[in-house]
């Protein structure tokens, strides 16, 4: 970038001290900052570019945004930003945005999350075709308390066509999936350091399962799959030494599932918990720590790296992006929304156990809706245990069919994925009652990808706070329109306009007095 064309034709650029001047100064970040004082000693100014003769109180060398967060997250993974587009469920963060993220030097995960073995494995054997010998790139293993052996099959599978990254969500405690993601492939290198052939990323939102994947996977969970033959013993005497996972992302008021804490409060707790733990089992090197939830400014993204975050990861916001697996109604309803447009609303996949995701809430009744079906699931032990005036309601306003047509549908369903859940649905008929409700749920996400304009009030949209941010961030600009917003124009602005931030940040703790406006970044079309 330009420095400022100094004024007194000397060649050297004169000092700024006006408001408008320094904001101009902190959008150059890339060039040296030297900050100077003025004439009576007390005032602070900017001279970017080459060192100015006289007096520099000090200087800010040039800063990147491939230098925001930790240099290591990049080394690891090669790639050039600490940027990750993270794993929307079914199949939302598609094949086509991880493999633009890749080819930008950045890292994005395929939304696994809710789909079958057949539909996971052909987006597996597409992005590795796509991605021939790269390994910036991965896949979402979900925890499925209700189909342990689905979530099982899926990991083998990743583990069978070598994924490069697993990332594992939703989870409040270790499993055989896990625990096989992580160990599988572990060996000792001739540098006598352990090497990992599936790099396992976690997310997690307590520092109680933080501590759990901080920590080497237990040998309860290692014995059985030796036992099975899915790991060696040297495999699992190995992961007795390292961490289950060596990327961490802290999670907090994010879309879908989330507990909706503040990230300057969780992770700062977690980054303290890594060096605990880290002493505690003599570690060689640092699990990176990464942030998650609520990133949809630049001031947003800059305040993750300032905690400490060593790489950001999006995602309510990457739902508008052109390769996202959502309809464009979807996406429309999305764009309107403002920070408070979002709600939590119980989860299909978790449903009995009373867990909430965040939703969108402005232009459907989904929230309503489903908490409404909650709310009969604990009030009644079965379906022929509603009220008449209840069933005929639910009938009629959310399911739009009869309770047993909808229940005829769902048998087949789970006839055809896990005929274990139809046998014991057929003799429970509290859980009956559950994968019924879970029919809304589960359809309510699908008919807002696929774009059903009949159900366009039953939309279940994941999104947090950050969506809004986003759209004021981007309002009047190129991003604002349906066509510019792609995962990687997305990405590269939020972390141009992070930098700006963090410079503006840095000059005003050493007394420079930069203007509010200075942070102000305005999307653009990036390289």
């Amino acid at each position: 970038m330009s420095v400022p064309a100094p004024p007194d034709g000397t060649g050297t650029a004169s000092p700024a001290f006006s408001p408008e001047r320094i904001a101009a100064c902190v959008r150059q970040f890339r060039v040296h900052a030297h900050i100077v004082t003025g004439p009576t000693g007390r005032e602070r100014g900017l001279v970017t570019g080459p060192r100015p003769a006289g007096d520099v109180v000090g200087t800010l060398p040039p800063l990147y945004p491939e230098w925001l967060g930790g240099r290591t997250f990049c080394e690891a993974h090669g790639v050039r930003f600490p940027y990750v587009a993270g794993e929307m469920a079914n199949g939302i963060a598609t094949t086509r945005m991880v493999v633009a993220m890749a080819r930008a030097e950045m890292l994005g995960f395929f939304g696994a999350g809710g789909l079958g073995p057949t539909e996971v494995e052909h987006a597996v054997r597409e992005l590795a075709a796509e991605l021939p010998g790269r390994s910036n790139w991965g896949v979402n293993l979900i925890h499925s308390p209700n189909e342990p052996a689905l979530e099982h099959r899926v990991a083998q599978l990743l583990l069978r066509r070598s994924v490069p990254c697993v990332s594992v969500s939703a989870y409040m405690d270790l499993t055989p999936a896990v625990v096989l993601c992580s160990a599988a492939g572990l060996r000792r290198g001739p540098d006598g350091r352990i090497t990992r052939r599936t790099r396992l990323f976690a997310k997690v939102s307590r520092p109680e399962v933080a501590a759990r994947f901080l920590s080497p996977a237990p040998p309860g969970l290692l014995r059985p799959l030796v036992e099975s033959g899915e790991l060696t013993a040297e495999e699992a005497a190995l992961a007795a030494s390292v961490p289950v996972a060596e990327d961490l992302t802290v999670e907090s008021d994010s879309g879908g599932h989330t507990d909706n804490r503040p990230l300057a409060v969780l992770l700062p707790r977690i980054l303290e918990l890594r060096e605990e733990t880290a002493r505690r089992f003599g570690y060689t090197r640092a699990v990176r720590i990464g942030a998650a939830g609520g990133l949809g400014t630049p001031d947003g993204v800059a305040a993750a790296f300032a905690l400490g975050a060593e790489y950001v990861v999006t995602g309510s916001v990457n739902q508008v992006a052109v390769e996202a697996g959502l309809s464009d109604d979807a996406k429309a309803m999305l764009a309107e929304a403002d920070i408070a447009d979002v709600i939590m609303a119980p989860s299909a996949d978790m449903f009995e156990a009373g867990v909430r995701l965040q939703v969108l809430r402005r232009g459907t009744l989904f929230a309503q809706r489903a908490g409404q079906l909650y709310e009969a699931y604990q009030a009644h032990p079965s379906l022929e245990a509603l009220p008449t005036q209840l069933r005929t309601k639910l009938e009629r306003d959310v399911f739009r069919a009869s309770v047993d047509e909808v229940w005829a549908n769902t048998r087949r369903f789970w006839q055809q994925r896990d005929p274990t859940e139809a046998d014991r649905a057929e003799k429970d008929p509290r859980h009956r009652m559950a994968l019924v409700f879970r029919w809304y749920l589960g359809n309510s996400s699908r008919w807002a990808i696929t774009g059903d304009s009949t159900r366009r009030g039953d939309y279940q949209i994941w999104c947090g706070p950050a969506m809004g941010a986003f759209n004021r961030w981007t309002a009047d600009s190129f991003l604002a329109e349906p066509a510019g917003r792609t995962v990687v124009q997305i990405a590269l602005n939020l972390l141009e306009g992070a930098a700006v931030a963090t410079r503006a940040h840095q000059l005003r703790t050493y007394g420079v007095p930069v203007p509010p406006s200075a942070s102000a970044f305005t999307p653009c079309r990036l390289a």
